[in-house]
């Protein structure tokens, strides 16, 4: 599971690099950007926290909405005890 955005870059490259890659890519079915970002991650991205980050944001997805007994507003003015209603006129 990839939970990410991309965003857009341009790296120059050898030509043997380039050629290296083309045929890399023709030989796996993979493109070519993909096997560049497979070898940044390899290299550079540190597996056990990009693990601790997924395993985060699958342990929280729907947090919120299974813990939510009351509105937005109703819980902002219990944890601001009362004001929320002073400011607005209400005590």
């Amino acid at each position: 599971m990839y939970v990410y955005t991309m965003e857009r870059t341009q790296i120059y490259l050898s030509e043997v690099e380039a050629k290296v890659l083309t045929l890399l890519a023709r030989r796996t079915g993979r493109t070519r950007s993909q096997l560049i970002r497979e070898a940044i991650e390899a290299t550079y991205v540190d597996q056990r926290s990009a693990a601790a980050v997924e395993a985060a944001l699958v342990e929280t997805s729907g947090a919120w909405r299974r813990a939510r007994r009351t509105t937005g507003a109703a819980w902002v003015e219990q944890r601001r005890r009362g004001r929320l209603s002073r400011l607005h006129g209400g005590g």
